[in-house]
């Protein structure tokens, strides 16, 4: 029986979850802070083979990251509403908020959805997606995860919508046998190489995230120019890392060092907020992750982030995310059912 939608690998988030144990004025760098922090979950693993001529469609999938890299003979990328762009063996690709994109032997060849129902298992929670014959076939390794991180963090929502990490080889000289390292995973076929595989395909998101910031995330000014302030960066690393924290503005300036007006006017001339809606930001951003990811009662969530009512928690949520908590919660489960739904009508009779 052909196996439904890409349930290939799921890992248990963890491995760059070290943010716990910061204290919240680290002398670790504000960015390796929320690098630490990072984690990718649910990840859905791949190895996809396809020789002629062959195109898909990849749609949009909100809040999750997908990742695609290319290990023999390569093919063509096109990212929504681009250009087609050739993409060589070794060339990796992140699409961080899980924009439409597609791959195919040649920019004219019709597209189609992804399959996923044709997936088959061939070792340890890896499966095989193939296509035409085993002559010629570019090699694919793909997949999805969700990444620990809010899909409106800044550091998400300034990302471009495609990252390819051979823009970051001569930056991050690891990414070559992290990618080496993946590609034999799959070729030798072994046990327990699913596992392998997820933390390896971690590293190498969080190496591509990583050489992003350090080397091209753009003109030095909003957030990341924050982030990379000795002072200011202090400060958001805190915010972040501790969000159920009703943080006030001079518990800020005191943590940068800085008077209450002094730390205030900075913190609005380089990252474009005051601080109190930034800190309301941040915290109801948390709390849409609990609602969402881990499913929590609204006055749970009320009671996380030490609001006295509900209602009081249900206003500022609306007031930020533009929708009351509850309806929020409604709208992930149409998406879900709507989603499973797909799946359904999609897949072959007998699935």
């Amino acid at each position: 029986m052909a196996l439904p939608a890409w349930s290939i690998h799921v890992v248990n988030a963890g491995m760059l979850d070290l943010s716990s144990e910061l204290p919240v004025a680290s002398p670790v760098d504000p960015l390796t802070t929320i690098l630490r922090g990072l984690r990718f979950e649910g990840v859905e693993y791949g190895r996809c083979r396809m020789s002629g001529d062959w195109g898909y469609l990849f749609t949009a999938q909100a809040a999750e990251t997908r990742f695609h890299f290319v290990t023999e003979k390569g093919c063509w990328l096109r990212a929504s509403g681009g250009n087609w762009t050739r993409l060589a063996p070794g060339d990796a690709i992140l699409v961080p908020r899980g924009a439409e994109h597609a791959l195919a032997s040649a920019p004219d060849v019709p597209l189609r959805p992804f399959p996923r129902w044709e997936c088959r298992s061939v070792c340890d929670d890896v499966f095989d997606f193939q296509s035409g014959g085993d002559e010629d076939a570019t090699l694919l390794f793909c997949g999805s995860m969700r990444v620990s991180l809010d899909p409106l963090h800044p550091l998400l929502s300034m990302m471009p919508e495609l990252m390819r990490a051979d823009e970051m080889l001569l930056k991050e000289p690891a990414i070559p046998h992290l990618l080496e390292a993946m590609n034999a995973e799959m070729c030798l076929s072994r046990i327990g190489a699913g596992g392998i595989l997820a933390r390896l395909a971690d590293v190498l998101a969080a190496k591509i995230i990583r050489a992003w910031i350090e080397h091209g995330c753009g003109d030095g000014k909003g957030w990341i120019a924050a982030m990379r302030d000795p002072d200011l960066g202090r400060v958001l690393a805190a915010v972040h890392a501790t969000p159920e924290r009703d943080w006030t503005v001079p518990e800020l300036a005191k943590l940068m060092g800085a008077s209450r007006s002094g730390f205030a006017a900075k913190f609005a001339a380089v990252v474009g907020e005051t601080p109190a809606r930034y800190v309301a930001q941040v915290r109801m951003h948390q709390a849409r992750q609990w609602l969402s990811r881990d499913h929590i009662r609204v006055s749970e969530a009320a009671r996380r982030l030490g609001f006295e009512s509900e209602a009081t928690f249900s206003r500022a949520f609306k007031r930020i995310i533009g929708a009351p908590p509850v309806q929020f919660r409604t709208k992930i489960a149409a998406t879900l059912a709507d989603r499973y739904a797909w799946d359904r009508s999609t897949a072959p009779s007998g699935t």
